[in-house]
C-alpha cells in the first residue's frame, strides 16, 4: 500500500515536529540549566529537569571510545540507517499507515541526537530523569531527552503494529483453512 504524491511525505511532518521539540527543548536546558544540576524536582523526587550530556548512546554505551571512532559509530552509521529508514517509508508497499508513522517518528529521534553529536561541543544534551524505584538494577532511570523518548515510544508501536499485524496474519490463515 504504496503512497502516492505529497501524502507519502505526510509522516516526514512527525519527524520535523520531533526535530524541532528536542532542538527547543534542547536550547532550553542549555541556556536556563547549568550543566550537572537539577533545575526542577517534582512528585517528591519521581521526576527531575536536569542538565547532563551524553558521549555515547543510551546508557552511555561507547562512552570510552575514543572520538575518532565515536564519530563514525555515532554519528555516520545513524545518519545511514536513517536514510535507509527513509527511503523505506517511501518505497515500501507491504507496511501500514501506523508503522510508517512510527518509523518516521524513530526518524526525527534519530536525527534529534545526531544534530547534537555534529553541532554541540559536549554531544548530546539529556534532561529527563525519571526516579523507577531499583527497576532492572536502577534507582533512577538513565537520563534521556525528546529524541530519544520519542525513538522509544514509536518503537515500541512499531513493534506492537507487527505483533498484531502477525496475529491477524495468523488468524487468516487458521480461518482460511477451517473454511
Amino acid at each position: 500500500m504504496q503512497k502516492k504524491g505529497i501524502f507519502a511525505l505526510l509522516p516526514f511532518a512527525l519527524s520535523l515536529l520531533i526535530i524541532l521539540a528536542d532542538q527547543l527543548s534542547k536550547y532550553w536546558i542549555v541556556t536556563h540549566v547549568k550543566t550537572g544540576s537539577i533545575f526542577l524536582n517534582l512528585f517528591s523526587d519521581f521526576l527531575w529537569i536536569v542538565h547532563v550530556r551524553n558521549d555515547a548512546v543510551g546508557f552511555s554505551l561507547g562512552a570510552g571510545l575514543p572520538d575518532a571512532l565515536k564519530s563514525i559509530l555515532f554519528i555516520t552509521v545513524p545518519l545511514i540507517l536513517i536514510v535507509l529508514v527513509c527511503i523505506y517509508i517511501l518505497r515500501a508497499r507491504e507496511i501500514t499507515t501506523l508503522q510508517r508513522w512510527a518509523l518516521a517518528g524513530i526518524v526525527g529521534g534519530g536525527l534529534g541526537n545526531v544534530l547534537d553529536r555534529m553541532f554541540r561541543e559536549e554531544w548530546v544534551v539529556d534532561f529527563i530523569s525519571v526516579r523507577v524505584y531499583g527497576f532492572l538494577g536502577f534507582e533512577r532511570w538513565p537520563t534521556f531527552n525528546v529524541a530519544d523518548a520519542s525513538i522509544v515510544v514509536c518503537a515500541i508501536l512499531l513493534i506492537l503494529s507487527i505483533l498484531l499485524e502477525m496475529k491477524g496474519g495468523r488468524k487468516e490463515k487458521i480461518d482460511e483453512q477451517e473454511g
